[in-house]
Formats: C-alpha cells, structure tokens, sequence
C-alpha cells in the first residue's frame, strides 16, 4: 500500500495593522512560519509614515505598505482605502498589534469577526490606555492581557484567550508590563491559530472552542498553602 503525501494546508492570509514597533507583530510571525500553523503574514499596514515596524518586517521578508491616516481628508477616506488595500492582498484576518487608530463602525462591520486585537488588561477592566499604572494603583492582585474579535467600541469584544500575570508589591508599570508583554507573546498567536483552524467562534458575545484542552488550574496571588 503507497503512503499518501500529505497536503499542505491551506492557510489563511493576514494583515498585522501596525503604529510603531510592532512587538507582537514578530511573535504572529515567528509562529506563522511553523508548517502546520494554519495563517500566514501576507503584508504589514502601518498607518504612520516611517514606524519602525515596517523594517523589521522588510527584513523578515514580507510585504509592507504604509496607509497614512494624515494623507486622508476624513476617517471615512482612511478607512476606504484602508479597506481596498485589504482586498487587494487577499487579506481574509486582520491582527491590530500597536495600531493607535480606533476603527470605526462601517469598517468593523466590514470585517465583523476576522479582527483580532491584544489589549494589556484583563478585559473588560482597565480597557484603553496606562493599564498598569491604573492596575497597580487599583490594588487588585493579578492583570493580564487579552486577544478579542474587535468591536466599534474601544477594547471590546467577544473574547477569546487571556493570559493572567500576577501583581507583585514591589511592582513598578515597567516592570510589570514587561512581565504582561512576555504573556502577549505567547497567546497572540494562538488566538491567530484558534481562529485561522476554526478552532474559535462566536456565539452571540461569547468565543466557544472547539476541542480545547483542559483548563489550567486556578491560581492564587498571594499562593496559599495547601492545607
């Protein structure tokens, strides 16, 4: 009996929108170039002229292209040609990773659940900016950070992994959204695999997975003793 090849999977193609560096922009494409990973980077967008994303993707090999918001009359006319842009590389999933433009309905309902956004909080607390400071100041014991399916309203959206960071006492912002950005690192791109396998979907406000693993265990901040 001849042993059948297997077929390369056919993956999906994706957009990181960028503003600046691009931090999470490296781990999607560092994952996306496994074989089995069911996504691919097809281009890089940044919406600021010269952001220093654009070269790191450059020299990784991938396309990129600047859509600048300051070249656009209107946030309508940004978000059109954003869009034709979109189209035109065959984008089927978009990644927001440090995009500082807040999209607007029209556009969102476009793309209605192929937009992925991380956000630097346990949503929905401290949704928008300064999300440590304001953790730290709050006294609560963990944050985090979260992938969700983009909504018009800002950090909002049916939600799809987060990832738990605990608050130490001697904290500062820094170093506690060090400790965060580690963390975004790793479950951006497996909400990007989650989705691009179909893994993930929406169910009214709610993200159910399919053939998820187990849960892992509750975790307590300051550990507690086992009796």
């Amino acid at each position: 009996m001849t042993e059948q090849t297997p077929q390369p999977i056919k993956k999906k193609r994706v957009a990181i929108l960028i503003s600046g560096r691009g931090s999470n922009m490296s781990s999607l494409l560092q994952a996306s170039l496994a074989p089995d990973y069911p996504a691919e980077i097809a281009v890089v967008i940044s919406n600021i002229e010269g952001a220093p994303g654009l070269d790191t993707a450059q020299q990784a090999g991938l396309k990129t292209l600047c859509v600048a918001h300051e070249d656009y009359e209107s946030r309508e006319a940004f978000e059109d040609a954003l869009d034709e842009a979109l189209r035109g590389h065959d984008i089927e999933l978009i990644c927001l990773a440090g995009f500082m433009r807040l999209l607007q309905a029209r556009f969102v309902h476009k793309w209605k659940d192929r937009i992925l956004n991380i956000h630097p909080s346990l949503l929905p607390a401290f949704k928008g900016l300064h999300t440590h400071d304001r953790a730290i100041e709050a006294g609560v014991r963990f944050t985090g950070c979260t992938v969700h399916f983009v909504r018009p309203e800002m950090d909002d959206g049916p939600i799809i992994i987060q990832a738990a960071v605990p608050i130490l006492d001697d904290d500062s912002p820094e170093t506690l959204a060090a400790r965060v950005l580690a963390q975004e690192h790793i479950i951006y791109p497996e909400a990007l695999k989650l989705v691009a396998s179909g893994l993930a979907k929406v169910h009214d406000r709610h993200v159910k997975i399919g053939d998820a693993s187990d849960p892992a265990p509750p975790i307590v901040n300051p550990p507690v003793k086992a009796p």
